[in-house]
């Protein structure tokens, strides 16, 4: 029986029939899911962390691994156009580590920072699951937009024909912010016009597939492609450029990072065909990477039930998605006060939730409460809640604060699939006065909602997920779901009344069950000869022992627990090429072909290691027949550990201390011709980084974090009118800016607080009033810079 007939079942009401048809849909157990933690929100900062979020994640993942986390989901982590959030990607092969757009490191760090904390995480026994933004690009030009607009690209209405993409290299720094030095940027992946809707094999800019409504729209169609009107770096290009970079890049990335699943972002906004196409690859192509056929990986697509489904079909049950249409179900429950018939919340999740993958069932359905685009709050000067930017929300926002919200994750927990965690929904980041300035390490400083740890708790201990899925009983306030034989989950609504059950379970009659919430304090129940138990379901209102608010969870008093996953070892590769990496002194300076007739060292990358654990290195060089060395050094630059030989060369070293260790290679002899060459490693990071978080691998680069705050502020344009008076303010680090308009008297008719990003910001003053004619002053004291206006 197909899940769709059962939810049309459920849709209808008979709920009797969809009892039968579940029990016999879920006889068999599936691959067990994973508990994913989405390791940011929103406008994620924190002040003791800037531009810093990786360093924040790896302090925060020991306290991630005794709730039982599986995986942590993390932002996009390459370079953007400014220091955001992830989501205006501007160069794929930046993760930090060059110098361009102005700055070095991305909203997450500096490259050497990220692997640090995806090692981290992996020594907790934790996943990553990297975030992925593959419909669009923005940013096209130099740190002020010189040379991203090319005149012969069709205008897509909205980016004004910004669609040169040019990127630094080891070959081709960013010596200044001109349009001759940007066009002649020589990095990998450059992108022209014809890569963008609309093109000449895709002339269209209508549809989810071609609307340019986040940034330069990419064309996967084979017909996408050509040059540059105006770059003097201009390479060819061939049909199916941008999937067939795009993919070349995923593989990269994969080796480079060593996340193990995926998120992709936007989903209903490029091809299927395309999605697909990615997926493979990572899971079956990726060489060493690849993550095989059950890797985690999750689509955004907002939609409904069907249209979920028919994704998931239409990449061939390589990702699921978010379960939009369960979400709906669990916002209803609250947004409906007690109302709301929870007993349907069934009917609400999709029907592809569990697919079969050569003889393995894999959950690949997400359920979840929130995310950073269904919440977005704003916040006082604190950074506690004091309202929603509801018109940015992608649905509805459920408030963190509301007494159901433990109700709908106890839901979204015992049903099929790998529950989402919001960072926000577990940690109280709303309400403490300190969203933006608490140290991840502190229970005071960054408290959890107690009733979603112990969910958690339950979920993993109780293993929740090794038992078939069966739905027991449905009334208006009392949901009951059984994982079989192994946990009996009541979820009840109302907000002030305790529900009670009797219901049919798997558990052998004679089995004494206790409530592992706490919420019916010792009291245990026996099931009965004939497999009935009662299952007692406080309310919502907090009053039940323990402050439980709306489930209740029952397993044998003898249930084994103790969930705890092993620490995992992190492997990672490097790819030394004059198309990658960066020479600039303001970069990481890692990168480079082995230059020809020299034996000087390149600098692949560093790894962070823990102390007595192996560290196992291999370099793989293009040309196997010339002599080479691959080099540990330590922090002190002092070589720890080398090979030396032809062919591929394979070592390993045991650290004697916690820290830094680089990687580097070179030509053994001088008469070598200069070649590209692949530098990996298998390590294990500590659980816990001693010392200070923001120590780099390279120390010089620390001058680069002391810099004085310096800024640039130009008007356009000048002469203006009070409505359309707009900025450019080119910066050196981010921090909130105050931006003050003074008249010729002195007085102050206008001030607004912006957050100011690493590089050019572009701003537009929101004067509520007209201002008269005449000149004015506009000052950033922060930076004790000033500007003249003219107003018309």
């Amino acid at each position: 029986m197909q899940c769709s007939t059962i939810l049309n079942f459920l849709r209808s009401g008979s709920r009797f029939l969809l009892l039968a048809l579940l029990l016999a849909l879920r006889t068999q157990t599936a691959q067990a899911q994973k508990v994913v933690l989405q390791g940011f929100f929103w406008d994620y900062w924190n002040n003791n962390y800037p531009n810093g979020w990786a360093n924040y994640l790896a302090d925060l993942a020991p306290r991630l691994k005794s709730m039982g986390v599986d995986a942590v989901w993390i932002p996009p982590t390459i370079k953007n156009g400014n220091q955001g959030n992830g989501y205006s990607p501007f160069d794929n092969y930046d993760l930090g580590d060059k110098w361009q757009k102005g700055f070095l490191a991305t909203r997450m760090g500096t490259k050497d920072e990220l692997l640090r904390a995806v090692a981290v995480l992996h020594a907790n026994g934790i996943e990553v699951i990297q975030d992925l933004v593959l419909n669009h690009n923005d940013g096209a030009g130099s740190a002020n937009g010189q040379g991203g607009q090319d005149p012969a690209a069709y205008d897509d209405g909205t980016t004004s024909r910004y669609k040169n993409f040019r990127y630094v290299s080891y070959a081709s720094p960013a010596t200044d912010e001109s349009a001759t030095n940007y066009l002649a940027r020589s990095g990998r992946f450059a992108k022209n016009w014809e890569n963008f809707n609309p093109n000449v094999g895709n002339n269209s800019t209508s549809g989810d597939w071609n609307a340019p409504l986040f940034g330069p729209d990419i064309s996967y169609y084979s017909g996408s492609y050509g040059q540059s009107s105006n770059a003097t770096y201009n390479p060819a290009q061939g049909t199916d450029y941008m999937r067939t970079n795009q993919r070349n890049w995923l593989v990269w990335y994969k080796k480079q990072v060593g996340f193990d699943g995926v998120r992709l972002d936007a989903v209903k906004h490029f091809p299927d065909f395309a999605a697909e196409d990615f997926l493979y690859n990572l899971q079956s192509n990726a060489g060493w990477a690849s993550g095989g056929a059950t890797m985690y990986a999750v689509g955004e697509w907002v939609g409904s039930a069907s249209q979920l489904d028919a994704w998931v079909t239409n990449v061939n049950s390589r990702s699921g998605t978010f379960d939009f249409s369960l979400r709906n179900g669990l916002y209803q429950v609250v947004s409906q006060g007690g109302s709301f018939d929870i007993g349907s919340l069934p009917s609400y999740q999709q029907g592809l939730r569990v697919v079969n993958i050569n003889g393995t069932y894999v959950h690949r359905t997400a359920p979840f409460v929130n995310n950073h685009d269904t919440m977005r709050p704003t916040t006082d000067a604190s950074g506690n809640y004091n309202g929603w930017n509801s018109g940015s929300e992608l649905a509805p926002h459920i408030d963190p604060f509301d007494p159901r919200l433990s109700a709908v994750y106890a839901a979204a927990l015992a049903m099929d699939g790998s529950p989402m965690l919001y960072f926000e929904d577990v940690f109280d980041v709303g309400g403490t006065g300190k969203r933006f300035s608490h140290s991840p390490k502190s229970t005071t400083d960054l408290p959890t909602r107690d009733d979603l740890v112990n969910l958690v708790w339950c979920h993993q201990n109780l293993h929740f997920k090794d038992g078939a899925y069966k739905v027991r009983y449905q009334a208006a306030d009392h949901l009951v779901i059984e994982r079989s034989t192994k946990a009996i989950i009541g979820i009840n609504d109302s907000y002030s009344n305790w529900q009670n059950h009797t219901v049919s379970c798997d558990f052998p009659a004679g089995t004494v069950l206790k409530d592992y919430s706490g919420a019916n304090g010792t009291a245990t129940v026996t099931v009965s000869g004939s497999q009935t138990v009662s299952i007692n379901t406080p309310p919502c209102n907090g009053t039940a022992a323990g402050g439980r608010r709306g489930y209740s969870v029952w397993a044998p008093t003898t249930a084994p627990t103790g969930y705890n996953r092993p620490a995992l070892a992190t492997t990672q590769e490097w790819e030394l090429a004059n198309d990658l990496g960066d020479s600039d002194s303001r970069s990481l300076r890692q990168g480079g072909a082995l230059p020809a007739s020299s034996t000087a060292y390149r600098t692949a990358g560093c790894i962070y290691a823990a102390a007595n654990k192996p560290v196992s290195y291999a370099l793989y060089p293009t040309d196997a027949t010339r002599s080479l060395t691959v080099a540990v050094l330590n922090s002190a630059g002092t070589v720890v550990s080398s090979q030396t030989g032809t062919g591929p060369l394979t070592g390993s070293y045991t650290p004697t201390a916690e820290g830094w260790y680089t990687l580097k290679a070179r030509n053994a002899s001088s008469a070598n011709p200069a070649q590209s060459a692949f530098v990996k490693v298998t390590y294990t990071a500590p659980t816990v980084v001693t010392g200070a978080m923001a120590g780099r691998c390279d120390a010089a680069l620390l001058a680069i974090t002391k810099e004085v705050p310096t800024a640039e502020v130009a008007a356009y344009p000048n002469p203006t009118s009070s409505d359309r008076i707009g900025l450019v303010v080119q910066t050196n680090r981010e921090q909130a800016a105050t931006l003050r308009l003074h008249d010729l008297t002195g007085r102050l008719v206008h001030e607004e607080t912006v957050r100011l990003y690493r590089g050019s910001n572009e701003l537009r003053l929101g004067v509520k009033r007209p201002l008269p004619a005449g000149i004015y002053q506009l000052t950033i004291p922060e930076f004790k810079v000033s500007q003249k206006l003219a107003l018309y």
